[in-house]
């Protein structure tokens, strides 16, 4: 067997993408039994808790385990003299904030994590091509080297920004529903720290991520911080801009003594509307995105098809014209 992959390069880049699809299965199919016991484990201390548990809570504390070995890890790396801090550090907070990494040591390590994939992609490429019998040359492997630095360099920016804006999507899909629901907490008598305790934990299977943000926002004000305070704090861990607005818009509310039921009612009827038109514009979108493959694809053949017989038929007339010419 050793003899036959020593023969070939070919054969010797078949086995090791089989031994990684082999390996990359067998680790995939252990993380998926392992997330769907810790789902389990977790609907059953869910039921098993009291009513008046937070789920959200228990999500933010498993995660921040979850993280604390990284965390050690890029202590250790900066008591050692290597500084993981970012040239913008507030930047980069907003952005693990808005992709859901709350813990104090997440701009370090996702420092640290770009660090180690910058150096560990070109070892990975790079390496087994030096070691085969047949290396490229040296230009060609240096290319190939800065490439995948480069890659990545830039895979974890790419990561959280695409994580983040799927939050914001979320969130923003799901913020009409609380609104409704909160303005019904209002007129039934509840103050703004009940009403949002309330919605959080009702919309904790529809909607996770709105629920685990006002789950956040009543616990700073459980905890002793000001209503404007908390307010401001849940429109910068989101970064939407209609989170923004509300916060905004209640805040002015609270300081100008007007009704937060009529403040509440204006704003989920915006609301609404708005993800009505954000829904009629995909929807319009989606001829221009369908004349893409039809244009690529089915076009080509549709001319084709037609313009086949015409083609048969002046070959067939034409070409013996030609050939009694030509005699």
């Amino acid at each position: 067997m050793a003899e036959i992959l020593a023969s070939s390069l070919y054969l010797k880049i078949a086995f090791l993408f089989i031994v990684f699809v082999a390996v990359t299965s067998l680790v995939f199919t252990a993380m998926r039994g392992f997330v769907s016991r810790q789902q389990v484990l977790g609907r059953l201390d869910r039921d098993s808790a009291p009513a008046t548990a937070d789920a959200t809570t228990r999500g933010l504390r498993a995660s921040d385990a979850r993280a604390s070995a990284w965390a050690k890890l890029a202590a250790r790396i900066e008591s050692s003299g290597l500084s993981l801090g970012d040239s913008d550090v507030q930047g980069l907070k907003r952005k693990m904030l808005a992709a859901g990494y709350r813990s104090a040591h997440a701009p370090k390590v996702f420092t640290l994590v770009r660090l180690l994939l910058i150096f560990a992609l070109p070892i990975a490429i790079v390496m087994p091509q030096l070691l085969s019998e047949e290396p490229k040359s040296l230009f060609s492997l240096y290319l190939q080297g800065a490439g995948f630095a480069a890659m990545g360099l830039f895979l974890p920016s790419l990561f959280i920004t695409a994580k983040a804006d799927r939050r914001r999507q979320e969130v923003l899909n799901g913020f009409p529903d609380s609104l409704d629901l909160m303005l019904v907490c209002v007129e039934a008598g509840m103050g703004l720290e009940a009403a949002l305790d309330r919605v959080g934990r009702e919309m904790t299977v529809s909607h996770p991520l709105v629920a685990e943000m006002l789950s956040q926002t009543t616990l700073e004000l459980r905890a002793g911080a000001g209503r404007e305070e908390a307010l401001r704090n849940m429109a910068d861990r989101t970064g939407v801009d209609e989170i923004r607005a509300f916060s905004t818009l209640l805040i002015q509310s609270d300081k100008l003594g007007s009704s937060i039921a009529t403040t509440l009612r204006i704003y989920a009827a915006e609301m609404r509307e708005k993800r009505r038109m954000r829904a009629e514009e995909k929807a319009h979108r989606l001829p221009v995105l369908l004349s893409i493959p039809l244009v690529a694809c089915m076009l080509p053949v549709m001319i084709g098809v037609l313009m086949l017989p015409a083609v048969i038929r002046v070959i067939r007339e034409v070409a013996p014209a030609l050939a009694g010419g030509g005699g």
